[in-house]
């Protein structure tokens, strides 16, 4: 009858790890079959260069250069000149 006690831990113990397991690959879709044949099919239109040049030409070139780090330094006008000596 010890025997049958401890034994019973030990089978509880590996029934759980089976369906968790079982769980886990059915979570991640092992366990079933899509049916998918293949790559998926691409339904997007095709790209007209000439009308993306055109909307590129349309965008305005900005008169400065763009600093990124504008706002996190002072201005030029904020800066004390140098003094020569």
């Amino acid at each position: 009858m010890t025997r049958r006690r401890r034994a019973l831990p030990a089978l509880v113990v590996a029934a759980a790890a089976t369906l968790a397991s079982a769980f886990a690959a059915n979570a991640q879709g092992f366990g079933h079959s899509r049916g998918d044949s293949g790559p998926p099919v691409e339904n997007h239109p095709k790209v007209d260069e000439k009308a993306y040049k055109a909307a590129l030409d349309k965008i305005p070139v900005p008169d400065e250069k763009y600093d990124p780090w504008g706002g996190a330094r002072p201005t030029d006008a904020a800066k004390a000149p140098k003094k020569k000596n």
